[in-house]
């Protein structure tokens, strides 16, 4: 998004101009409906001089770091494209296609030249956008000199591979010059017809030539619609925030809005639901929801998006996990009163204002009696936020879905004060700035809280213990570092180790290896570890190395955990003020007593049955 912006979120202008180019390339009543998932990357995944790369599944890499203007970019998008619609991927297509066996069971193969093949796809669509008269080439090449009829790629390959390899055709693509822009050839696709395969990607193109084609002549008739046929009230709902609400106009860009009520009824989806993991926002038009309703929705939506609650799951229940959500966003959205909230659907409670989904969750797991079957925007008992395995990250280290999310919605936050749009609640304003700060590792906290009882002992000089330099000036005296000598006991810990059924053996020994590496750190000679499930296992004082590799785990029985504190506190041999590290996965007693200066290493996702009066620092499995 194009605007002022101010530390770690201010926008080059590189990157300015590459986001106005992407504005051109959706005006465009053709190319802003073709398909495409575009990414965000850097000239360390692109190289400095690669423009746009094109992917056979179908994602688009853009290069933020190079100096285009916004028609240049607007090209670069398009272009790529139109290597999908034109099924510049596909096996059947490519020179040198032949079917292995004459059964049609399905064997294929492709033997061409890939850059050759890249650079006649290249120039093809050169042709294309030259004839439409769309968008500047990046590199400047004039189509119209190339000395060959361009309305066909395979003769434009014959042509090529007669001539001869020249690496100047390569410059008609937006790879970097002299370089290929297709990434995929060496894995050509192939479509079975019998089983209903098709090139969706071709399709699409099909349609989108025909609405647009249908625009221009509404347009010449001065009856312009704004978008032909496929403009549902959903669309227009999505274009509202893109056009009047900055805070949300990001986020609503980067959505795909499907209004398909087989799709709906397919999935379950009673009024709306999104998938993060590839960008996509389902609206069911059954539901007949009003303009303001769908607006309410959307934005509903692209919270959950924004905010990464996907990701911030970790571990949770889902479906409880999605109501808590559901319960803070609609509190904002009641509050900034963007649209009207529909009565199916709309978990919404005053009193629950104000509490963050992670606070909220753990009431809702309390009672769970009240909120265990709530019906949420997708349906009664189902959670809103959908999809499977992670789609977000680009190969190449790229960035990510998350990543555009959480830059768009803060970007949008900036742009959106700056123009004085409207009122944004201090909560969520704190939460988009959360995101831009990274958390701190639950193993950086760890240290802290030894670092808190055990600072680091400073070495002090002494003449006692000559220093092994010494021998080499007999006649300067020098002295040696020392560590100071401290009585054993007073510098320790205690660990009592859950060791029920429900820890499993690699939890344990990913929590025991963290823990001795900061007592050796810390110059912890020895800690006091109590082995507990329904009885205590003293194990004694033992080495930090010990702790981490030569400890047998006892007991595999009730998880009650009051026992081991018990043993540490009355322990005569263990020093008053010495601190306690409890490591469970939280299923243990509602009602544990600690009395010294104490902490909780637990899981990520999991949670204390009660109040922790200790630091509780959780860890990633």
């Amino acid at each position: 998004m194009a605007g002022k912006h101010s530390g770690k979120n201010r926008i080059s202008p590189n990157e300015e101009r590459l986001n106005a180019g992407i504005a051109l390339h959706r005006a465009s009543p053709l190319f802003s409906r073709l398909d495409g998932i575009i990414r965000i990357a850097g000239k360390e995944q692109m190289g400095k001089q690669a423009a746009g790369l094109v992917r056979s599944d179908g994602v688009i890499l853009l290069n933020r770091d190079l100096a285009l203007n916004p028609p240049q970019w607007a090209y670069v998008v398009a272009h790529c494209q139109l290597h999908l619609a034109f099924g510049h991927f596909d096996g059947e297509k490519m020179p040198g296609y032949q079917q292995i066996l004459p059964d049609g069971s399905g064997q294929w193969k492709v033997s061409c030249n890939k850059a050759l093949w890249n650079a006649a796809c290249d120039l093809y669509i050169a042709k294309f956008l030259s004839d439409v008269k769309f968008g500047a080439p990046p590199w400047g090449g004039r189509i119209e000199a190339f000395p060959m009829s361009l309305t066909d790629e395979q003769a434009i390959y014959r042509h090529l591979l007669e001539r001869g390899h020249d690496e100047r055709d390569q410059e008609y693509g937006t790879g970097a010059p002299k370089s290929m822009d297709m990434a995929g050839l060496e894995h050509p696709i192939f479509y079975d017809e019998k089983k209903g395969q098709k090139n969706l990607h071709m399709v699409n193109f099909a349609y989108a030539l025909s609405c647009s084609v249908s625009h221009v002549v509404r347009e010449a008739a001065g009856r312009g619609d704004g978008g032909g046929e496929r403009m549902t009230p959903a669309r227009e709902a999505a274009q509202w925030f893109i056009s009047r609400y900055p805070l949300l106009g990001g986020l609503a860009a980067g959505f795909k809005i499907i209004m398909d009520y087989q799709y709906c009824q397919k999935e379950e989806i009673s009024v709306a639901a999104v998938d993060v993991t590839c960008g996509e926002i389902y609206v069911n038009p059954a539901a007949g929801l009003e303009k303001e309703e769908l607006r309410f929705v959307l934005a509903h939506e692209f919270l959950h998006a924004g905010l990464q609650h996907y990701e911030r799951r970790q571990g949770r229940d889902p479906y409880l996990w999605n109501v808590a959500c559901d319960y803070v966003i609609n509190g904002w959205l009641m509050d900034m009163g963007i649209g009207e909230m529909p009565q199916q659907g709309g978990l919404y409670d005053e009193s629950l204002k104000n509490i963050s989904a992670e606070n909220l969750y753990d009431r809702i797991i309390r009672d769970l009696r009240r909120f265990s079957r709530e019906d949420t925007f997708r349906g009664y008992g189902k959670g809103d936020m959908i999809g499977g395995q992670r789609k977000g990250a680009v190969d190449g280290g790229a960035a990510s879905l998350d990543d555009f999310y959480r830059n768009a919605l803060q970007n949008g936050l900036e742009y959106h004060q700056q123009s004085g749009r409207g009122f944004i609640p201090a909560g969520l304003i704190e939460e988009i700035r959360a995101l831009a700060m990274p958390p701190v590792p639950w193993d950086v906290e760890l240290a802290r809280w030894f670092d808190s009882y055990f600072p680091s002992l400073e070495k002090r000089r002494s003449y006692a213990r000559p220093s092994r330099r010494q021998g080499s000036t007999p006649d300067i005296p020098r002295p040696s570092y020392i560590t100071p000598d401290i009585p054993e006991n007073s510098r320790t810990f205690g660990v009592v180790i859950d060791t029920s059924g429900s820890m499993s053996a690699r939890l344990i020994g990913l929590a025991l290896g963290a823990v001795a590496s900061y007592a050796q750190a810390r110059e912890v000679p020895f800690a006091r570890v109590v082995f507990c499930d329904a009885t205590a296992y003293d194990a004694g004082y033992l080495a930090p190395e010990d702790i981490a590799g030569r400890v047998q785990v006892k007991g595999r029985g009730g998880t009650i955990l009051q026992p081991g504190v018990d043993l540490l506190e009355r322990a005569k041999d263990f020093p008053k003020d010495g601190p306690v590290l409890i490591i469970t996965d939280g299923e243990i007693e509602n009602d544990l007593k600690v009395k010294r200066e104490h902490g909780f290493l637990i899981p990520r996702g999991k949670r204390l049955p009660f109040r922790a009066k200790g630091k509780v620092f959780y860890f990633r499995e």
